[in-house]
């Protein structure tokens, strides 16, 4: 349920982007889709539903969701107000080397490092484990901020869009099985010492 709330705005902004130059109208009042002003319009919108629908379900928010909704009104509010479509389109970039930053930097503060303190009460590795794997999440983001701007400059806005979508979910996958093949051995080893201790 989490992960579809948090799908929801990114496809969202993709199909209303699609329908650019389309009115809707009802009696009196007329509307026509502007392309990524109104995508990112209605993304935001759905980033603040979604919010309230997290808070409202399990009545708590974590940080990493409410540093994304922040950074999609943020972004979004300079895109709509300047009426330039760069400020949402370096939001991806911005909050990934943001999360990079977070992740490379917790190695050196504290005994444990971020992926240790997020996971770290669900399952037991050896630090070099956690580290490795901390860093495997801080190269993720810092490798899928610079592929943002890549794609922005170099491709046009209907490329980008439809890349912002198809890569939060591909990138989401690549870094979850990356991350599993890190901690499986691990995990299996776990396993094996429980039942023989049985």
């Amino acid at each position: 349920m989490k992960q579809l709330l948090e799908f929801i705005p990114i496809a969202l902004f993709f199909i209303v982007y699609q329908m650019d130059g389309k009115t809707i109208a009802w009696q009196d009042w007329a509307y026509t889709f502007d392309g990524i002003f109104t995508a990112t319009g209605v993304m935001m919108a759905a980033t603040i539903v979604q919010v309230t629908l997290t808070w409202v379900l399990t009545r708590k928010l974590d940080k990493r969701l409410f540093w994304t909704s922040a950074a999609v009104i943020v972004f979004g509010s300079a895109t709509l107000l300047l009426h330039n479509n760069l400020f949402i389109q370096w939001k991806p970039s911005v909050f990934n080397w943001a999360m990079a930053l977070v992740f490379a930097g917790s190695t050196f503060v504290g005994k444990r490092n971020m992926l240790e303190r997020l996971m770290g009460s669900q399952i037991n590795l050896p630090a070099r484990v956690w580290m490795r794997t901390n860093w495997l999440w801080a190269a993720h983001f810092s490798v899928v901020g610079c592929l943002n701007l890549i794609v922005a400059y170099n491709y046009s806005e209907a490329t980008w869009v439809s890349y912002k979508l198809y890569s939060s979910i591909g990138f989401t996958l690549v870094l979850m099985v990356l991350t599993a093949m890190f901690i499986g051995p691990y995990l299996k080893e776990q396993t094996v010492s429980k039942d023989t201790e049985q």
